[in-house]
């Protein structure tokens, strides 16, 4: 372990999430002190065992916890005293049942980037989101110098509560001094950290191994590996260069079909029932009528979406892995953890 920051101390939010995981291990292995947060103290046993995986259970057992709530101002001082970063991870997901994700998002990045200002942090990192960010035009790629607007509409209220969420941070760093940089993360998948009980993006993989879709949507995502990110955010912390910028991190489009192929492919035991077919987009639109989560992606039909990250490779040195090693590790860690229901 690196011992060069034994002094500094990180405070990750949203402890028991999947890129928190990643992030809190990074910071570890670099020897961080890390305070994560947690909705309840109950939780710490999890996120040690999680985290232990990559980073030992010596330094696992070091963490340290605080007991939070995005929707209420108790403790958020206490959880950032003494801390000399925060890196804001925790947002409310599209499949968080009953969340409201406009309101938790905004108000959870209110008082958390508050609390950073107040104690006078170095720095604080926002996970914001790749749909925070547009182009200039159908054949030019996302860049993060253009802004996205937000919809308004109930299915898209998960990129809507990104975008404004990163807009009521840049608002208050400007209004308090805060020292803030903001990554903007594409579709992340990779290997979950603990048992995969709760697999978020990486449902897409589970759905195909099996098949609890009959044929595959004409979708795709830039897709990006979860540790590339946590690996991204520790830069942005760190380097000079990331002070008051904004870093889209991606990996390369894949359509639907694409990962059905690599996932046969590469793991012909486990994926021999993915399907290949592909599904009529009028049967999508159809689906989509009842469940939200398609009613989110409808827009993205037969969408590619060019996005541009150079800018956090040749300015923060970032490196991303080959996103088809990206599928096949998300794969494996889904089968390993008997998270397919087999």
């Amino acid at each position: 372990m690196d011992s060069g920051h034994a002094g500094e101390t990180v405070l990750v939010t949203g402890g028991t999430g999947n890129l928190a995981g990643w992030v809190i291990a990074g910071l570890l292995q670099r020897g961080y002190r890390v305070r994560t947060t947690v909705r309840g103290l109950d939780r710490t046993g999890q996120v040690r065992a999680a985290v232990g995986e990559q980073a030992g259970e010596r330094a696992a057992g070091e963490v340290e916890f605080a007991a939070v709530d995005l929707l209420r101002d108790d403790g958020w001082d206490e959880a950032v005293a003494g801390a000399d970063y925060v890196l804001h991870t925790a947002s409310p997901m599209p499949f968080d049942s009953g969340a409201d994700l406009i309101t938790t998002a905004r108000e959870g990045t209110r008082r958390v980037l508050g609390a950073a200002a107040r104690a006078g942090v170095r720095r604080a990192v926002l996970t914001s989101s790749g749909n925070a960010a547009a182009s200039a035009g159908p054949d030019t790629p996302v860049t993060e110098t253009i802004w996205n607007e937000p919809s308004g509409t109930p299915p898209r209220a998960y990129p809507d509560s990104k975008i404004l969420a990163e807009r009521d941070a840049w608002d208050l760093a400007a209004a308090t001094g805060l020292e803030l940089t903001a990554v903007l993360p594409t579709f992340m998948l990779g290997p979950m950290l603990g048992t995969p009980n709760r697999p978020g993006t990486a449902v897409v993989i589970r759905r195909l191994l099996t098949r609890e879709i009959p044929a595959v949507p004409n979708i795709g995502w830039n897709v990006v590996d979860l540790r590339d990110i946590a690996e991204l955010h520790i830069l942005a912390m760190t380097s000079p260069a990331a002070a008051g910028r904004r870093f889209l991190g991606s990996g390369t489009f894949l359509w639907y079909r694409d990962i059905a192929r690599i996932l046969r492919e590469k793991l012909p035991d486990d994926a021999a029932r993915v399907p290949t077919r592909a599904m009529p987009d009028f049967i999508v639109k159809l689906l989509a009528r009842r469940n939200p989560q398609i009613a989110m992606i409808r827009p993205e039909l037969g969408r590619t979406r060019l996005v541009d990250s150079s800018k956090a490779r040749t300015e923060l040195g970032w490196h991303p892995r080959p996103t088809e090693q990206t599928i096949i590790d998300t794969a494996t860690a889904l089968i390993a953890g008997n998270a397919l229901g087999r």
